[in-house]
């Protein structure tokens, strides 16, 4: 028997069944569905419509259910089509006709809507403190490597030398905005739909206030059908997670690159790496693949929720129920690769006297002579063309940038610029990527970081 039961003559038929049930999936949202109801019983109990030794058994029928879920004992039934359903279900069984008053001023229609934000709460703050994780493994990876030098590329084009550290940091700022981004949407999904009902509200005498405080929110929703029919606030942890995902698809891409035998610039270690069933002299970065690939999939996510969200009419549809798996995926994956991309990282041996000969490469000294006649009081552009016929006649000839530039006599004064370190060490300006800028950015960067651990441990210590 449904809870809906009263009004129908026929049970479901089992095509909409296997349609429409959702335990198979949302029982994972069992913890915050218990602790929306704890608090939905104190509202009950504020209201008068439970007394306090009611509210007690009520939630002590509660926490037994809990621990069912915690062990694993927990039994479904037939009749479970979601695990709100199946948790009143299970309080009526302990309860009695106490556990029928269980769902007294509420709906699934704002109960799913409270407990999906305290998921989501819960979920983009694991996210979060995932993404700070990993910027301190960069930052650990830069001062074991700090003085080590690659080449800065654009269009994968070779460019200009900068420091590993550099580079690394470059990564642990993205993931900083990340951070940014998930606390501003976590922040703004901390409403309560409590109170709500099934689109507009209760004749019953609760105050959602009361519920909204126990559990942390900020405050109760403002529109009651508003507050059943939201979920900006799952489109917008599915984009934050994305972005998430696109930044470490990047850094797994450039770790393929990197450990490639074309670059040669890093290895990864045996327990980050894969060999194949049939070549025995491989060594593939399977974890930096996967990562790029998984990137694909939050993408989808997203899409799929905004597609389902398209032009739905006020206030709750059953549409809605499509917004929970793309959640949980999402949410799931992207830990996965955040754990694994910072174990990748510890793994990582840079080679060192690699990379610096690829960053040694003559041309990348180029803009530096450029950068030399313009202090020289020579116009941005002329000096551009000037260095410009400088490469031309070196690729043309065969000849070396450096021999070009020293056996020109308008130029030759500029050959120490070839020598090794002298082209980084001007990259001086801040935020740059040379010696002299580094412990400036370092000092940013570990502001930066300490004050997003500050705000996350605020955020904890409010919940």
């Amino acid at each position: 028997m449904t809870l809906w039961s009263g009004r129908f003559r026929s049970s479901m038929d089992s095509s909409l069944w296997a349609l429409s049930e959702s335990y198979s999936f949302d029982h994972v949202l069992y913890a915050h569905d218990i602790m929306g109801s704890r608090a939905h019983v104190r509202g009950l109990v504020v209201a008068g419509l439970l007394d306090e030794v009611q509210g007690d058994q009520l939630i002590d029928a509660l926490d037994e259910i809990e621990a069912e879920f915690d062990r694993g004992t927990f039994v479904r039934t037939p009749e479970d089509e979601d695990v709100h359903m199946a948790i009143e279900r299970r309080a009526t069984e302990i309860a009695g006709d106490l556990g029928a008053r269980l769902h007294t001023a509420r709906s699934r229609n704002d109960q799913v809507a409270t407990t999906l934000r305290l998921f989501s709460r819960d979920a983009l703050t694991q996210v979060a403190s995932g993404c700070l994780e990993l910027v301190a493994t960069l930052t650990e990876v830069g001062e074991r490597y700090r003085e080590a030098v690659l080449p800065g590329y654009t269009h994968l084009q070779r460019a200009q030398p900068v420091l590993l550290s550099h580079h690394l940091n470059a990564h642990a700022w993205s993931l900083l905005r990340d951070v940014d981004r998930l606390l501003d949407a976590r922040r703004r999904l901390n409403v309560s739909p409590l109170g709500a009902g099934a689109l507009a509200g209760t004749s019953l005498a609760i105050d959602p206030a009361v519920p909204a405080d126990i559990l942390g929110f900020d405050h109760p929703f403002e529109n009651s059908m508003d507050a059943v029919s939201d979920r900006d606030f799952v489109a917008e942890s599915l984009f934050d997670v994305a972005l998430v995902g696109i930044h470490l698809s990047r850094m797994g891409e450039e770790l393929v690159l990197w450990t490639s035998s074309e670059f040669h610039f890093a290895t990864l270690g045996d327990d980050f790496t894969t060999g194949s069933s049939m070549l025995p002299q491989k060594k593939n970065s399977d974890v930096a693949e996967l990562t790029r690939g998984k990137s694909g999939r939050l993408v989808g996510n997203l899409t799929s929720l905004l597609v389902t969200l398209k032009g739905l009419p006020l206030s709750y549809n059953r549409d809605l129920q499509e917004d929970k798996e793309p959640l949980f995926d999402s949410i799931h994956q992207v830990l996965l690769m955040l754990n694994a991309m910072r174990g990748a990282y510890r793994s990582m041996e840079f080679d060192v006297d690699v990379a610096r000969a690829a960053a040694g490469d003559q041309f990348l000294v180029a803009i530096d002579i450029a950068e030399r006649l313009v202090e020289e009081g020579v116009p941005f552009r002329q000096a551009h063309e000037q260095v410009g016929r400088l490469v031309g006649t070196a690729t043309a000839t065969g000849r070396s940038l450096a021999d070009v530039v020293g056996d020109e006599p308008s130029t030759s004064r500029f050959a120490e610029l070839f020598d090794e370190g002298a082209a980084l060490g001007r990259r001086r300006s801040p935020g740059g990527a040379g010696p002299l800028a580094a412990p400036g950015q370092a000092t940013r960067l570990r502001e930066a970081f300490d004050a997003s651990v500050a705000r996350l441990a605020e955020l904890d210590r409010r919940v």
